[in-house]
């Protein structure tokens, strides 16, 4: 089969799509035909060598696709060849990672995907919905009733809290940086839409509260937004950073004075109980409250290098899917 490999970390030159072996599906496994990978920030964190869980080399990118079972385990009763299904991970990325004709996968990394989805809108799910569920409720404690500010609202994970969030009660708040990506927060059920690379908007969303402030902040780049968020929140706000890309100076009295709570996480410490329990919410909201990924850009599998450019420029817009 045809898969990307990596054998040196670097810039994104250093993937080259190669002919690898193929695995079969052993105890415990599944192997699936994939039809569309996604592409993660983290994806690109890992490539470059910057990311504290690093795989050894060489290695296959990649945790999230959608496809169709192709085998499975002899023990295996969850799945059978043919089934539709969306993946948040793979066995062994050194040899069968996402970013391939095929990936081998445990049991418990791989989902039923609705009929109404699409593979390249499936490929959408495992990070971006896994991150936004923990955000919102794991981590941000999210209540119906309250407001939700949701930076970066029309990027992969943006897009699943904004749904996750309107579905569920909240009150939606979402910046992006462009008309276009305002457009689709919009769409996806934000309430209010500010552009965060406008003067004032911290201001105006402050306005768009009475002056009280938003109860929870999900947050994609602390580096640029962290002093600002702890200005917006109300007393005893939470803000939950998914992402950052850097460092920054803080006066810790910005939380000490609201009783904030700012905390930090990544799906790679999270317990098999804690995603089990997310996935599990996040199927039956594509069955049941129109969770659905928003695929901006299909590109070749070959490709997958200016896929890594394309995923961290501003002005984010949906889900970069590779098709192999």
């Amino acid at each position: 089969m045809k898969a990307i490999r990596v054998h040196q970390f670097g810039d994104p030159s250093v993937m080259k799509l190669e002919e690898v072996s193929d695995r079969p599906a052993g105890p415990g496994q599944v192997l699936v035909n994939v039809k569309a990978a996604g592409v993660n920030p983290v994806d690109t964190y890992i490539r470059s060598g910057n990311y504290a869980a690093l795989p050894p080399l060489p290695y296959t990118p990649g945790a999230d696709a959608a496809g169709v079972v192709d085998s499975v385990g002899s023990d295996v009763r969850e799945f059978k060849p043919g089934d539709r299904v969306y993946l948040s991970g793979t066995v062994d990325g050194r040899a069968s990672g996402a970013y391939a004709q095929r990936a081998l996968c445990t049991v418990a990394q791989v989902h039923q995907l609705p009929m109404d989805i699409s593979f390249s809108e499936g490929a959408g799910v495992g990070v971006p919905y896994v991150t936004a569920w923990r955000a919102l409720f794991e981590k941000g404690r999210a209540a119906p009733g309250e407001t939700v500010l949701i930076h970066g609202a029309s990027g992969a994970v943006g897009v699943g809290a904004t749904q996750i969030a309107r579905a569920s009660g909240l009150r939606v708040f979402g910046t992006a940086g462009s008309e276009r990506g305002r457009q689709l927060a919009r769409e996806q059920g934000a309430h209010e839409v500010f552009d965060h690379t406008a003067a004032g908007y911290d201001k105006e969303i402050i306005e768009k509260t009475g002056g009280r402030g938003v109860d929870l902040v999900i947050e994609m780049l602390a580096n640029m937004n962290l002093v600002r968020d702890l200005e917006m929140i109300a007393k005893r706000g939470r803000i939950a950073i998914v992402g950052n890309r850097g460092s920054l100076e803080l006066n810790p009295r910005a939380i000490m004075g609201k009783d904030a709570t700012v905390v930090g996480f990544t799906n790679w410490n999270a317990t098999p109980s804690e995603l089990s329990v997310a996935h599990a919410a996040i199927v039956a909201g594509m069955e049941r409250a129109r969770y659905k990924p928003q695929v901006g850009k299909e590109m070749p599998l070959a490709d997958a290098p200016r896929a890594h450019e394309e995923v961290l420029k501003p002005g984010a817009y949906g889900k970069i899917v590779l098709i192999p």
